[in-house]
Formats: C-alpha cells, sequence, structure tokens
C-alpha cells in the first residue's frame, strides 16, 4: 500500500552510460511500516549491449590504469561516500535494520572499499602487469625462463547480490575488481535495491570513475546471463536453489564462465569442553550467540544458526540464552528504544515461520514462539517483525532438519554433545559453512576442534577471554580474510586481501628468453641484459632502468672483522667463535663468518655515502646464505635494478635490487632483495 509519508521513487538502473527504466512497476515496501518507498520495473533493458559497453568501453580505461592509479580512484571514493553516509541511514531503516545494524552495512560496506584501496597500494606494485612467484629457470644457461603473470580479464564482473547487505556487498565486491581492472555490472536484490541505487548514483556523479566501469541493473531484467563469454565473471550471494539455477545457465557452461557462489550457510558456535557456566568463556558464547541471533534480525548469511554445546552445559545454555533474548526489544529500526529491527519483508517473515515449522519435526522450541510477536513501536500486522526462537535438538547426531533447514531470520538450535570428536561432527554435517566459532580456553580443545572443522569452513573464529575486547565476533567478514566456504555454503570465495583481485585476472605461464621476459613483466630475471654506464645509486627514477648494475671491489674477511662483529654485536654463536665445535657441525669446515656480517660488508661495497635520490634502505627480503664463508676469503656483491615502482602522489619509488654476494671462486655466498626509496628527480643525477 501506498502511504502519504512516502513519495515513492523510480529506481532507474544505469546501463551504457545513461540512467534508464525498465518496464514493470513492482511496488518496493518498507520493511518495518509496510509502506511503499519505491517501484522499479527491469524488463525490456538491452544487456548485452551494457555488456558490451562493459567490455569495450569500461575494461579498455581501466586497463590503461596502473593498480595505484585504480585504488587511488577507489580511495577517493571512499573519503566522499563516508562524507555523506548519513543519507544512506536514512534508507538504511527502511530495510529493517536499526542504525547499529546499518553501521556494519554502511560504515563496514565504506570501511572495506578503503581498505582495499590502501592494500593495493602497499601490497601491490604500481604496475598494469602483476607477476606472481618466482621466475622459474629452464635452462643451465639462463637463456630460456619462465614466469607466471597476471592481467585483468577482458570482459566484464557481473554481481548478483543479496537484500541483506545493499551497501556492503555492492562494495566489498566492486573493490577487488575494480582494483584487478575489471568493469563491473551489479544487480542487486529487488528488496532493497533502492539503496544500493542510492550509492551507485552517488558514485557515478563524483565523475571519477572512467564510463563504463560501473553499471546498475534494477529489477528482475530478462536474460541477465544470456551474453556472457569466457572472460566474464558472475558472482552470486544468495539462496543455494537460485544458485545452482544460475551456476548452470547454458551460456555460462558453454562458454566456461567464471562463477563463484555464497549461498546458505548453516554456521555453527562450539562452547569447548572446558567452557563451563563458571568460566568468562561461557559468557563471551551466551553473548555471542545472542548478538548474532539478533543482528539484523538475524538475516545475515554468517549468523549462527547451529549452538553446539557439551550436554552438561545444555540447559545452562538454554537458560542463559532465553534469559538474554528475552531482554531484547523488537520495534520500528529507527525507535532508540529497539535493539532489533524488522525482516525485510512479510514474505521473509512467512518463510521464516516455514522453516522453524521444518525444524519442529526434529526439535522443540525452548524459547520464543514465531507466532506471537511482541514490539516496543510499530504494528506487527504490517511490519515483518519476529521476536527471536530458540530451539533444541535432543538427537543431533540422528537428526536431519537442524543441519540442513536454515530459517534466516532470529532462529538458533541448540544442541549437545559428548567430547571434542562428536562436537566436530555436528559442524561438519552442516556440510560446509561460511563461519563457525569455538569459544574455549584450552589449547588441546582448540587444537583438535579447528583442525577438525576447518576443511569444511571459510573462516572459524577462536573466541577467549584473552581477545574478548579486541575480537571482531563470529559474525564479521573482514577485508583481509577470505569470505566464503565450502559445500552448502557455495564453495566460493571473496575477499581475502589481494587475494581477491586475482580472482579477476588470468594467471598466464610465459616462458622466453629473459631479455623479453622482462619487457613483459617489467622486472629484471638473471640472464637479461644489463648495463653498468654508472652507479645505479647516483639515478634518479627519471633516469633509473631494469637491469642497471654495478659490480664493486673486493674484500676481504679475516679472523679480526668476525671477532670484531662478534663481540661488537653480542653474536658469539659457537660456529663463529669456536674451530672445534665448528668443525664438528656437518656444514662447515671451520670457523665461519656471521652472515649478518656478510650483508654488512655487502652494503658497505654498493652504498654510495654521498646525499644523491636513494633516499632510505626500507628492507631487505628472500635473504639466504648459500656457502660458508671462511676467513681469507674475498667477497664482491653485484647489484642490479630488478623493479621499479613509482609512487602516484608522491615524489618518490620504490626499487628493489638484486643483491648477490660471491666468494673468490665465483660461488654464491649470499643471496637477496634490497629495498629502496628512490627520488622521481634529483638536481645533481
Amino acid at each position: 500500500m501506498l502511504d502519504s509519508a512516502f513519495d515513492p521513487r523510480r529506481l532507474e538502473s544505469y546501463l551504457c552510460g545513461r540512467w534508464v527504466s525498465g518496464e514493470g512497476d513492482q511496488a518496493i515496501a518498507h520493511a518495518a511500516t509496510g509502506d511503499t518507498v519505491a517501484r522499479v520495473g527491469g524488463q525490456g533493458l538491452d544487456i548485452e549491449a551494457a555488456l558490451d559497453w562493459g567490455r569495450d568501453v569500461g575494461g579498455a580505461a581501466l586497463r590503461k590504469m596502473t593498480i595505484h592509479e585504480r585504488a587511488l580512484l577507489l580511495k577517493e571514493i571512499g573519503l566522499r561516500l563516508m562524507e555523506m553516509k548519513e543519507d544512506f541511514y536514512v534508507e538504511n531503516f527502511w530495510t529493517g535494520a536499526t542504525r547499529k545494524d546499518g553501521w556494519v552495512d554502511i560504515d563496514g560496506g565504506i570501511g572495506t572499499l578503503l581498505t582495499f584501496a590502501s592494500k593495493a597500494r602497499r601490497e601491490l606494485p604500481n604496475a598494469r602487469v602483476l607477476t606472481e612467484g618466482d621466475v622459474e629457470p629452464l635452462s643451465k644457461d639462463n637463456t630460456f625462463s619462465a614466469q607466471h603473470i597476471l592481467t585483468p580479464l577482458h570482459g566484464v564482473a557481473i554481481h548478483i547480490n543479496a537484500f541483506n547487505f545493499p551497501v556492503w556487498g555492492l562494495l566489498e565486491k566492486i573493490a577487488p575488481t575494480l582494483i584487478a581492472g575489471m568493469p563491473t555490472l551489479v544487480k542487486p536484490a529487488t528488496q532493497t535495491a533502492y539503496l544500493t541505487e542510492l550509492v551507485v548514483r552517488r558514485i557515478l556523479d563524483m565523475g571519477l570513475l572512467p564510463d563504463g566501469a560501473l553499471q546498475l541493473v534494477c529489477g528482475r531484467p530478462d536474460g541477465l546471463l544470456d551474453h556472457v563469454t569466457g572472460q566474464d565473471v558472475v558472482t552470486f550471494t544468495g539462496s543455494a536453489d537460485t544458485g545452482a539455477k544460475l551456476r548452470t545457465h547454458p551460456a555460462i557452461i558453454a562458454n566456461s564462465t567464471r562463477f563463484t557462489m555464497e549461498a546458505d550457510s548453516l554456521n555453527a558456535a562450539i562452547l569447548g569442553t572446558d567452557a563451563g557456566p563458571d568460566t568468562p568463556e561461557f559468557d563471551l558464547f551466551v553473548k555471542e550467540v545472542a548478538r548474532e541471533m539478533t543482528s539484523k534480525a538475524g538475516q545475515k548469511c554468517t549468523a549462527i544458526r547451529r549452538v553446539i554445546v557439551p550436554k552438561a552445559y545444555e540447559e545452562a545454555v538454554i537458560e542463559a540464552l532465553s534469559k538474554r533474548l528475552s531482554s531484547v526489544p523488537v520495534g520500528l529500526p529507527d525507535d532508540d528504544t529497539s535493539r532489533m529491527g524488522a525482516l525485510v519483508s512479510l514474505g521473509d517473515r512467512d518463510g521464516v515461520r516455514d522453516k522453524i515449522a521444518a525444524l519442529q519435526a526434529e526439535a522443540e522450541i525452548a524459547f520464543g514462539d514465531p507466532a506471537d510477536v511482541h514490539t516496543v513501536s510499530g504494528d506487527a500486522a504490517k511490519g515483518a517483525f519476529l521476536n527471536p526462537v530458540l530451539l533444541r535438538a535432543h538427537v543431533p547426531l540422528k537428526a536431519d532438519a537442524p543441519h540442513s533447514v536454515e530459517a534466516f531470520g532470529p532462529v538458533a538450535t541448540v544442541m549437545g554433545y559428548d567430547g571434542a570428536e562428536e562436537a566436530v561432527t555436528l559442524a561438519r554435517m552442516g556440510k560446509g559453512s561460511l563461519v563457525s566459532s569455538l569459544f574455549t580456553n584450552d589449547p588441546a580443545v582448540a587444537a583438535e576442534v579447528v583442525t577438525g572443522v576447518a576443511p569444511f569452513h571459510g573462516r572459524v573464529l577462536i573466541g577467549s577471554r584473552d581477545s574478548a575486547k579486541s575480537s571482531t565476533g563470529h559474525g564479521s567478514p573482514l577485508a583481509p580474510l577470505v569470505h566464503g566456504g565450502p559445500g552448502r555454503a557455495g564453495g566460493g570465495e571473496e575477499m581475502g586481501g589481494m587475494r581477491g583481485v586475482k580472482h579477476f585476472m588470468q594467471r598466464t605461464a610465459v616462458q622466453g628468453p629473459p631479455a623479453l621476459l622482462s619487457a613483459v613483466t617489467g622486472q629484471w630475471t638473471e640472464g637479461a641484459p644489463t648495463r653498468a654506464d654508472k652507479h645505479p645509486f647516483s639515478k634518479s627514477l627519471a633516469d633509473l632502468r631494469l637491469g642497471d648494475q654495478v659490480v664493486t671491489q673486493s674484500r676481504q674477511i679475516t679472523l679480526e672483522d668476525v671477532e670484531h662483529f662478534a663481540h661488537f654485536t653480542g653474536d658469539t654463536f659457537y660456529a663463529h667463535m669456536d674451530s672445534d665445535a665448528a668443525k664438528a657441525n656437518p656444514f662447515f669446515e671451520d670457523r665461519v663468518a656471521h652472515g649478518y656480517l656478510i650483508l654488512s660488508f655487502a652494503a658497505g661495497l654498493f652504498v654510495m655515502p654521498d646525499p644523491g635520490p636513494v633516499l632510505a634502505n626500507y628492507g631487505v627480503d628472500n635473504v639466504r646464505f648459500m656457502t660458508p664463508v671462511y676467513f681469507g676469503d674475498t667477497l664482491q656483491v653485484r647489484l642490479t635494478c630488478k623493479h621499479i615502482n613509482p609512487r602516484e602522489n608522491a615524489e618518490h619509488g620504490e626499487v628493489r635490487w638484486d643483491c648477490q654476494v660471491t666468494n673468490q671462486e665465483g660461488q654464491v655466498v649470499a643471496q637477496y632483495d634490497v629495498l629502496t626509496m628512490v627520488a622521481k628527480v634529483w638536481p645533481s643525477a
């Protein structure tokens, strides 16, 4: 119905560079009042043209940019979104979520975008091609090598999102996609599409993204997947039944289109055998289960559905949970006295009630009544309100429904176990979940349970007294960590830091002569050309080139050197100080020089003392000591410019140097990478 308090807006799709309205007229209701807040139609949209436009226009523009350029765009977008977030909170209430629950979606979504932008600039090079792993030498004379590279796919990433996180779901998916250099087309769930549409409008109004990088389709369009190719990617978050239909779409099968899914998940919380009612872990467990049951009215993909507890503590857990759940005020999401809002729709509430009835075939209700709704505000006949319901499965090992039926609301089932092995068995009966949590302070319990459930989960959280204040909790997917799970959970994987970026890139093994391999990867490798016109430390980034090299003078290692280094640093390890003990070591013939002495002398050989474009040494990577160095050995260093990584919006860049230390026999005694900050320009360079 239409209430005079609202002027429902017509939702539009953004395709081929313009806002368009699809055919049809579906009303979208306020979750807590039933008022119509928006209308949408998705028929008659030219999806084929939109995909072509994304591939040809958006993809081409993004691939011209470096990873850091793309990440800086997302940073600016995130900062601007943060400034306008209050507008999003207004419509967040329409979804049925309280402001606290909306924080996870809105602030959490923007924070995830900013985290990806930051990590991309820290962890990935300012390049268009990524390398993965070490160079693989394929010939003894270094004339033939191989390197794995990652390049952006030349398609469109179609993100089909769920209703429960209209902001976070949008931003956590487009962030890694755009950083990878792939354009996106987002299809939000219709029930909360108004909030996604608002955020996309604000992003596009900024004018920061290149044309075609971000498109939006609202409603239910015809043929969304009919025109996908082998270069496209489809991600889906939603029910397992819908996901199965999409995964088997003829175009996806025919083109081997990448498809990743996050589906239903019967996540578990496990109380350790050591965590009795008198322990901090017991209290943390009860608090976390109640929070996950009521946060966003239990409509979270990570919510706790199965409460697995030692049989000895089963009654105590039910009593404590019932007491906590009974104190949760349910009402209008913008009412400050409410702690839980409404489900997203009346239809969803009916569906949850049906699932509770299915669970009751093998479990009894221990707390709550799905048919009796009590609210502190709002009309239970118009709003999709439902008070928490706690069930108990008396014989969980022989039951099926508690491990297969998901009531997507404030509902969970308690089940008792005997011994850690049985707890693991119960957790596995969920057939794959996004997350499970274990509350224990016993290392043996943690080791047994976590290793037992890990193959069936994308994430496992251990809760204990030591991390109580800092823990992010059971239900919080984090940008640096993978989100997804095996089996029933969909078999997909999202986020995980820069792992998530690589999902939208093609891994290719490139073989060839080192010179040409370096031209492709932007990294010098053994056997590629070198240049020794002047010391590379005297060159700014404007003059420095891959392969710039210096071969230093030699320095002999003496007994006095080793003795002084040992006493000066305190490193008097026997192999450096005791000849007989060193000879007894199967790796040495006599006393040897310290590895860090070799690194220090190497630096003394290649470092230039005068001020110059090298601003700082900020690290040493992959140090390996290959051959022992004895008194009288002579060391020499070959330093080669390996990788140049200019910083965007900065006056410097990072340079990685291949450092090889050899002895008088030409044997490599040490190999490592030196990392320096180098000025882009230098007056005297």
